[in-house]
């Protein structure tokens, strides 16, 4: 499980208000809980809550200034309703709370799972067999996110279902360029790159939008998923963005802040399957023969992450960051602005 910390002071709340809050809306809610935080959660901050009956999390947005349309995490809140009787395993939602003056942003909060969540792409904690399995489950549940029907879902104005990729490209693109600090020549060559050589469309989906391994977990003595986490960026789309964000993780160095990749690493030695095995696992579950050329799309996903990074750091800066790591954020948006235009300048060689 993450790591617990006391809650930052830039994210204190009042703790009695939302006591009472709670005392008045969910039914089994007694007592005085304890609150700390989740080491992490560096878009939307996470915290535990705690009572003598049991645990719930709680999920709102930062303090301070925020971009425009981040930190949806209404949207969050409505698709994990929406998939929670489906074969994608969810966290079950308990109440959305939209009124700031109850702890100064909205928030919602849901049922606490034990569960593991890996942190460390190499699984150090497991043997080569149940890293496998791992890896392998991870791709199934993905291919099972694209499979849900998100119109009987009630999800059909959850987002358009044309231009996917330039709308992504285009959002955050103006994220990037909002929280920008300072030059980043690559960023900008890899943007060019994308905007001429925007793909075809594909059959749209529901699509998670940051979809990695520490955004999943797993039973505590079992390679199964019990529920995918974090769907802030979720959307209607091209399936294929979030398979080829799945890719970005082996082209991404081992030791990169923020975002610890699988360059480098001996995954044979390891047990984890490589990224042509964990595609042709997706394609499996899928009922796909096959997936078009990701290149595009794995390009796209480091674009996206260096303008997530990019916005760790500029919150960072202004005291709002909820992750020890987001110092060094600026330099992860450096080093994978870097890979994805390495990627996107040997396309076609």
């Amino acid at each position: 499980m993450a790591e617990l910390i006391d809650i930052p002071d830039g994210h204190r709340f009042d703790e009695a208000k939302l006591r009472h809050y709670l005392k008045r809306h969910l039914q089994d809610f007694v007592g005085d809980p304890t609150i700390q935080q989740f080491q992490g959660g560096q878009s939307n901050p996470t915290f535990l809550i705690t009572t003598a009956s049991r645990k719930y999390v709680l999920r709102k947005q930062p303090p301070g200034k925020l971009l425009p349309s981040a930190h949806a995490i209404d949207r969050e809140y409505r698709v994990q309703m929406a998939l929670k009787d489906t074969p994608v395993p969810v966290v079950s939602m308990q109440l959305f709370c939209e009124d700031p003056s109850v702890i100064g942003t909205p928030f919602y909060v849901m049922d606490y799972y034990p569960g593991r969540i890996f942190a460390d792409n190499k699984l150090p904690e497991l043997n080569q067999n149940q890293r496998r399995a791992v890896y392998i489950a991870f791709a199934e549940t993905l291919a099972a996110i694209h499979e849900v029907d998100f119109r009987a879902l009630g999800l059909a104005d959850f987002g358009r279902t044309d231009g996917y990729a330039a709308r992504q490209l285009k959002r955050w693109t103006e994220q990037y360029e909002a929280s920008k600090t300072g030059p980043n020549e690559a960023m900008e060559n890899l943007i060019a790159w994308l905007n001429a050589h925007l793909p075809a469309e594909d059959e749209p989906a529901l699509t998670h939008g940051d979809y990695r391994l520490d955004n999943v977990m797993f039973e505590l003595d079992a390679p199964h998923v019990i529920a995918v986490l974090d769907w802030e960026l979720s959307t209607l789309g091209n399936p294929l963005a979030d398979l080829g964000y799945v890719c970005m993780a082996y082209r991404t160095p081992k030791d990169l802040p923020i975002l610890k990749g699988l360059k480098g690493v001996d995954l044979n030695a390891l047990g984890i399957p490589s990224e042509d095995e964990i595609v042709a696992a997706y394609c499996r579950r899928a009922g796909r023969d096959s997936v078009p050329d990701l290149t595009f799309f794995i390009a796209l996903s480091f674009f996206r992450f260096a303008a997530i990074a990019q916005g760790v750091y500029a919150r960072f800066l202004q005291g709002n960051a909820a992750d020890k790591r987001a110092p060094l954020a600026e330099q992860a948006a450096h080093v994978l602005a870097q890979e994805g235009w390495k990627i996107a300048d040997n396309a076609g060689n």
